[in-house]
């Protein structure tokens, strides 16, 4: 079971490497900034990166941790549209 305590440990990594968090339902979104994610008790809040600022997001989602299946390493040639599409 993945909790929001081995989420924050992935957020804090230095340098930080991007990471997938894989859903229950099989959609994934992929984390390429530490600063597009809040991580509460019951739920993951992840900012899809603008265009333009990656560090600045154009969309979000709120997803509940009960359902965060697996967090996995970010594939090299990720597509940036790939958050919550499968």
């Amino acid at each position: 079971m993945i909790t929001a305590n081995n989420i924050q440990e992935k957020l804090k990594e230095r340098p930080f490497v991007p990471f997938r968090v894989i859903m229950s339902s099989g959609q994934f979104y992929d984390i390429k900034h530490p600063d597009l994610v809040l991580v509460g008790k019951r739920h993951l809040f992840v900012g899809t990166a603008s265009e333009d600022n990656p560090t600045m997001f154009d969309r979000s989602s709120l997803l509940p941790m009960l359902h965060v299946a697996a967090l996995e390493a970010l594939p090299a040639e990720a597509s940036p549209s790939g958050n919550g599409q499968h």
